[in-house]
């Protein structure tokens, strides 16, 4: 792995280990002042993201030499989770998508960098 991915994964990673965390742990109600979607979503469903966050933010930190698979395949679904994230946020009536493109594009190069 290249400095340059480390430059990009690590702060990607950081970012899903927070934010899946307090997807696990909190409740929908102490999550609705930063997260205005979870009275749309079922609690499975948000705990289910919690742990694709969680696990996506191990395979970024994870890669090996003898196991580089983890970091591509984490990128890709981190970056997917954003793209689905854009939707449920346009029709909630929330226009506040800047944070997931930031967040799909720095998935996509730490995607680039793993396989560069």
């Amino acid at each position: 792995m290249t400095t340059a991915y480390w430059i990009v994964a690590g702060p990607l990673a950081l970012f899903y280990l927070y934010s899946g965390a307090l997807k696990a742990l909190r409740s929908p109600d102490r999550l609705r002042p930063m997260m205005a979607w979870v009275d749309r979503v079922p609690l499975p469903a948000l705990r289910t993201l919690a742990a694709l966050e969680l696990l996506g933010a191990v395979g970024l930190l994870l890669p090996t030499a003898l196991l580089a698979w983890p970091a591509p395949a984490a990128a890709t679904g981190l970056a997917l989770l954003q793209l689905g994230a854009i939707p449920v946020h346009l029709t909630g009536g929330d226009r506040r998508i800047a944070l997931n493109l930031v967040l799909f594009v720095v998935a996509a190069a730490a995607l680039w960098l793993s396989v560069a």
